[in-house]
């Protein structure tokens, strides 16, 4: 189970290298794509509350960095919730 690295820019330009600790995340981000704000929100909760699934399912626990990385981001998102057509886009998505 390949841990993977997905790189966003915020709508504020700044880059963030979050973490999930299967390849499941690139089921739902495609490299170079924009997402609207709660778009995005909603697709890293989904994904990396099955990459947490997967290795609960292999190592019989679920995965709490990838439940610290979804808090990263909803904190960093909560920061643009008024900003009008606010955008994340997944720059690159590493392993």
């Amino acid at each position: 189970m390949p841990a993977m690295h997905f790189h966003v820019r915020w709508p504020d330009n700044t880059t963030s290298r979050c973490y999930s600790p299967s390849s499941t995340i690139t089921e739902f981000f495609e490299e170079g794509k924009r997402y609207p704000l709660t778009e995005f929100v909603a697709i890293s909760r989904a994904a990396l509350t099955k990459a947490s699934e997967r290795v609960n399912a292999r190592y019989g626990y679920m995965c709490s960095a990838a439940m610290d990385q979804l808090e990263v981001i909803e904190r960093t998102a909560s920061r643009f919730l008024d900003v009008a057509d606010a955008h994340v886009t997944v720059e690159t998505i590493t392993a």
